[in-house]
């Protein structure tokens, strides 16, 4: 090529590449402009807790295979989202939360407030002052971090449960959907009976799945457990009347639908982060399919109605689950309980914190078909009467099995000294975590992000002012 010909050629390149980006950002101007116009009518935030790729890919090769795809992987906009804290690189999913829902970077622990301890409006807060409807589900306790983050503000989230569940009622969100019955109890509420209140406040109350599908009104509270609700591995050991995950995020869609103005909803599978901490890749895979489910109805939802955002995210990454080459998918297929069940059936020996070996080896063997060692067993009455200078002292035992069990399936996941003793978020990392995008303004869900980025993106669209 002659000189005079290459210098021309760059000139033109250089002088495509800036005509090009400026009309990608003119173009993208124009979209936000048109946006805050008219924004999506609807909002359906989907949360999976704790759910990084490796708890994706788990799923998806245990569920389809290693050609198979989960559907949230059919989504047309994907970004990645980092997650740290006021205070930590490695998150909590009280400040995970909190940032998801306030668009504002909080310490570890905190819930609805800043750093600073100022309590800030949830994007949720700012779609109920547009006279939309609102609506929370977990499968978790309703009070806990993540659904607590969009509904209530407070200093601790472990100490004020029971605050939160006011709050929540006080806020009048329209669907609370959940786990976490006995914060609403009188015993809980210096003898208030939360469920009472919001049954005199209009609230249609449901307890049980059957009750969930018959429900009629225009707001509902449900409470499907005292605590967490079960894991989906153990629900049929345990004869529960619980709804999924999916039929609690297609009636609270039906109920929700019903204001003429839109609305915003939040749905959670909160156990896809308990399973990781416990190591329990039998269930994180059940409980991304059950996630997955719930994403796979509200997306087609949003298609027929045609004017809605779906976002599917998680608040962080938990024990870095990862694929390994030598992953025994079988025998993890075959695991027939969660460590949490499988202890809650251990004996222990009398006067003692220690299991009677028998009752452990007999119970392994059934549920999870392996022979557990000598080591095993030491390691496991060791930890446990070590339990309380370890973070979450009361799920050590079933975390403690857990390992074991990954280990005998080769799963890679953290060492379980980095959960129990070296992370007070017990095991939770700072991988950025993927966010998928459908619908009316999915397209500026692209790029690297901050969490603190999503709700911000959301009020954007709406064109809703936010401080």
């Amino acid at each position: 090529m002659k000189k005079s010909n290459f210098w021309l050629f760059i000139a033109i390149l250089i002088f495509g590449i800036g005509f090009h980006a400026f009309t990608f950002a003119e173009g993208n101007e124009e979209i936000n402009n048109s946006y805050r116009d008219s924004g999506p009518k609807n909002v359906i935030l989907l949360i999976g807790d704790g759910m990084g790729m490796g708890q994706i890919e788990i799923a998806r090769q245990m569920e389809y295979g290693k050609e198979g795809r989960l559907f949230l992987e059919s989504l047309p906009f994907v970004s990645l989202v980092h997650t740290s804290s006021a205070n930590y690189a490695v998150t909590d999913s009280a400040a995970g939360g909190t940032a998801l829902a306030i668009g504002k970077k909080t310490n570890n622990g905190m819930i609805g407030i800043t750093a600073d301890g100022h309590e800030s409006d949830s994007i949720l807060d700012l779609f109920k002052s547009h006279d939309k409807k609102t609506g929370v589900i977990s499968t978790n306790t309703v009070t806990d971090a993540t659904p607590a983050a969009f509904t209530a503000s407070v200093k601790n989230r472990w100490t004020r449960q029971n605050e939160i569940a006011r709050q929540q009622l006080e806020n009048k969100v329209d669907v609370l959907l959940g786990g976490g019955a006995d914060f609403f109890r009188a015993d809980r509420q210096n003898g208030r009976d939360l469920i009472k209140e919001a049954i005199h406040d209009g609230y249609t109350f449901v307890s049980t799945r059957d009750e969930l599908l018959a429900a009629k009104g225009n707001r509902m509270l449900g409470l499907f457990h005292p605590s967490y609700m079960s894991f989906k591995l153990d629900r049929k050991l345990l004869r529960s009347q619980e709804p999924s995950l999916k039929e609690m995020t297609e009636i609270a869609i039906e109920f929700l639908s019903k204001g003429e103005k839109g609305f915003f909803l939040m749905s959670e599978g909160a156990r896809i982060d308990h399973a990781s901490h416990a190591a329990d890749l039998t269930s994180v895979w059940k409980e991304v399919i059950e996630f997955d489910n719930a994403v796979k109805y509200a997306v087609n939802w949003a298609r027929r109605e045609g004017n809605t955002l779906v976002l599917v995210v998680a608040d962080h990454e938990t024990m870095g689950i990862s694929a390994t080459e030598p992953l025994n998918i079988e025998g993890l297929k075959e695991v027939k309980a969660t460590p949490e069940y499988m202890v809650s059936k251990f004996i222990r020996k009398t006067n003692s914190l220690e299991f009677e070996p028998n009752s452990v080896q007999n119970t392994v063997k059934k549920y999870a078909n392996i022979e557990l060692t000598a080591d095993e067993m030491t390691l496991l009455n060791e930890r446990v009467k070590n339990a309380q200078g370890a973070v979450y002292p009361q799920h050590q035992a079933a975390w403690v099995l857990g390992s074991i069990i990954a280990k005998h399936y080769h799963a890679g996941i953290a060492d379980p000294s980095i959960r129990s003793i070296s992370s007070s978020t017990g095991g939770h990392t700072a991988n950025p975590i993927p966010l998928f995008a459908y619908g009316k303004g999915a397209e500026f869900f692209n790029g690297v992000l901050d969490n603190t980025d999503i709700p911000k993106k959301i009020a954007e669209l709406m064109g809703y002012e936010w401080e």
